[in-house]
């Protein structure tokens, strides 16, 4: 029986401190190296769920760094190594306090807004007349703030460089590169017959230098649609085909909880559970289209230490 990892209490060499996110744990080296390990912690509505995903880490982890790959020639970034299937070793770089998020789509947050009246959003028009899932006539950027608690907040392009949390001649950078790298994956989706819809990229800067960093187009961090059938669907007002984690919010919904005070999480029994797995690893499938190979777990603990200890003792 696989071992999902819900929690990590690791001390590595020339450790100085560990910061905790919903689902990954990022360990400070020395103020030049991060270890990120990707949990198999899943949230939901902003709530970490109780139960563990197996497999569900080594997904997410396997899959931003295939497409951190993939787009180094338009902007290098953090990514080191990968000393395990759940760990990415990289560089220690100052983050901007802005989440860059690109829409290609009419979905999400941004069909709320449009649906609510507004025809602006984080200062970009929008098009009368459109329907839910369209495309925009070229992808929008809405950033957002980046926030140690609560909610990410819209923010527009004007405010960021008015209140300094990013100089205009960088930010400047972070629109091309955000943009070109959803025009990247966009053009990867297409030939795995997916649509990239949205998606965020964070960025960091090291020695003057811009980096990307954290995760990228994983279907945490993305929305995708199936390509086959789009049009039919929105010709025929249907529901869009998503490839997303759409199906653990459902099912949550149907027990009675959507993250509302006072609402108890539902237990997800066994048999569920290894359904999200099993969801998880065709999601890796169809967006990379490389067969999963599902890593030893029943010493997961022991081979996430034991692999970093030998990449750290490289690096350091």
């Amino acid at each position: 029986m696989a071992q999902a990892v819900v929690k990590t209490d690791f001390n590595f060499p020339k450790q100085k401190s560990v910061y905790k996110g919903k689902v990954r744990d990022v360990y400070n080296i020395d103020d030049r190296l991060l270890v990120m390990v990707v949990s198999d912690r899943i949230s939901a509505f902003d709530v970490v769920l109780p139960e563990g995903i197996p497999y569900k880490g080594q997904v997410l982890n396997q899959i931003a760094a295939k497409f951190l790959d993939a787009t180094a020639d338009i902007v290098q970034n953090w990514k080191i190594d990968v000393p395990d299937p759940m760990v990415t070793i990289g560089h220690f770089v100052e983050t901007y306090p802005v989440e860059m998020v690109v829409r290609g789509y009419l979905t999400g947050h941004a069909w709320r807004e449009y649906k609510a009246g507004k025809r602006e959003i984080c200062g970009v028009s929008m098009p009368e007349g459109m329907k839910e899932h369209q495309r925009f006539p070229e992808p929008i950027l809405t950033p957002t703030t980046k926030e140690n608690v609560g909610h990410d907040e819209d923010i527009s392009r004007e405010e960021i460089i008015k209140l300094g949390l990013v100089s205009e001649e960088e930010y400047i950078k972070l629109e091309e590169y955000t943009l070109a790298l959803f025009k990247r994956g966009t053009e990867i989706a297409k030939e795995m017959g997916l649509i990239l819809v949205d998606t965020k990229y964070e960025f960091g800067k090291k020695d003057g230098k811009i980096y990307l960093i954290d995760e990228i187009h994983t279907p945490d961090s993305s929305r995708y649609f199936y390509l086959e059938g789009y049009q039919a669907r929105q010709d025929n007002d249907e529901n869009q085909k998503q490839l997303s984690k759409e199906f653990v919010r459902e099912w949550l919904m149907g027990n009675g909880f959507q993250g509302k005070e006072g609402e108890q999480i539902p237990n997800m029994p066994l048999e569920f559970v290894n359904q999200v797995t099993d969801r998880y690893i065709e999601l890796y499938e169809k967006i990379t289209g490389d067969e999963f190979q599902k890593a030893e777990a029943s010493e997961v603990m022991n081979r996430i230490e034991k692999n970093v200890k030998v990449r750290l003792n490289e690096l350091l």
